[in-house]
């Protein structure tokens, strides 16, 4: 099998991609919807399953497709790969709305989010490129960035901010969003280099903190330390209602964010486990299932993807992940990656 053949931290790579998908099509036919209604619809989610009809937002799309969180995340693979030295902020622009474009011709509901939208027509209006993110406080950055941590090594907090903050800045310029973004690629980039998703976690906690003061002050304040109660809470015992309930599960950087750190820990940092959570918890369901399994495929590997998932995202879609994969992480050599985990480095 290809897997046997794949170095350690191109197995990772993969497993980050392949998960985050996972997350999000497994979490597609519940998003936007209140846990009782999906409850209603679809009894427990446990396996890939199709929207029902005339779904607000996913209407059109199949069991096992992925939504706008797992296409964005390719795209922004593939701008990363074409400057791999500097990143192209306005080519990134051309990219976000040559991608909706493309979703509005395929017929299709889910669209670029608020941040997002708001952001590009801003710059479509003349706005500078340094301002047109400066209200973004949505997740809309954090589902995307796992390339990023992918291709961008841990040894250096700063320097892997810098690079979460170039990424941010044409749609989510503010530090709520910067500081989630900056954790979960924190999480990704100790992943790729052979860290548990526990070892991740104070590294983490310290890229949102340092994140938090990039961009524009707009937003929560503090998304470290909705992350750091989110854990607590899952460690906790408590149950996923009382979870989604105290953290929230909206579109809000400091809510969703927060909430894939803890349905990471309460699976067990499983990732097929933590995205059937997150398919059930209601609100932005896809989005949490895809940052989520990004993180917990970091920490995983191919071992933490149960085969059927991968043979049904094949299937159903197009994803070119394990070239995408080899080619990040040959990004992340070229940028200095030292091989293999420390273990002290994440304390």
């Amino acid at each position: 099998m290809v897997q046997d053949v794949l170095s350690p931290a191109t197995d990772r790579a993969r497993a980050t991609l392949l998960c985050l998908a996972a997350g999000d099509a497994l979490g597609m036919p519940s998003q936007t919807l209140p846990r009782e209604v999906i409850r209603a619809r679809y009894g427990r989610i446990t396996t890939f399953v199709a929207p029902f009809a005339d779904h607000p937002v996913s209407h059109g799309l199949r069991a096992g497709q992925v939504t706008d969180d797992t296409e964005q995340t390719l795209l922004l693979a593939h701008r990363l790969l074409a400057a791999p030295d500097r990143f192209d902020a306005r080519g990134w622009s051309r990219d976000l709305l040559a991608w909706e474009r493309d979703v509005r011709a395929r017929g299709l509901r889910d669209l670029l989010g608020p941040s997002s939208r708001a952001a590009l027509d801003a710059m479509l209006a003349g706005t500078p490129v340094s301002e047109t993110g400066r209200n973004g406080t949505t997740n809309g950055a954090a589902m995307r960035i796992a390339p990023a941590g992918i291709a961008t090594p841990h040894g250096d907090v700063g320097r892997l901010v810098d690079h979460v903050t170039e990424t941010c800045q044409v749609t989510h310029n503010t530090g709520e969003a910067i500081a989630a973004a900056a954790a979960v690629a924190m999480v990704v980039s100790l992943g790729i280099d052979g860290a548990s998703f526990e070892q991740a976690v104070p590294r983490a906690l310290q890229a949102a903190m340092l994140g938090q003061k990039r961009g524009h002050a707009t937003g929560h304040g503090d998304v470290a330390g909705r992350i750091r109660a989110a854990l607590d809470l899952a460690a906790s015992g408590a149950t996923e209602e009382v979870f989604a309930a105290t953290v929230g599960t909206s579109v809000a950087s400091a809510q969703s964010v927060a909430a894939a750190f803890g349905l990471v820990r309460m699976a067990g940092g499983a990732p097929w486990g933590a995205a059937l959570i997150a398919a059930n918890i209601g609100d932005d369901t896809d989005t949490i299932g895809a940052i989520a399994g990004a993180m917990a495929g970091a920490c995983c590997g191919s071992q933490g993807v149960p085969p059927e998932v991968r043979a049904t995202l094949m299937a159903e879609n197009c994803l070119p992940i394990d070239a995408l994969a080899a080619d990040l992480v040959a990004l992340r050599m070229r940028r200095g990656a030292a091989p293999g985990f420390p273990a002290e480095s994440a304390s």
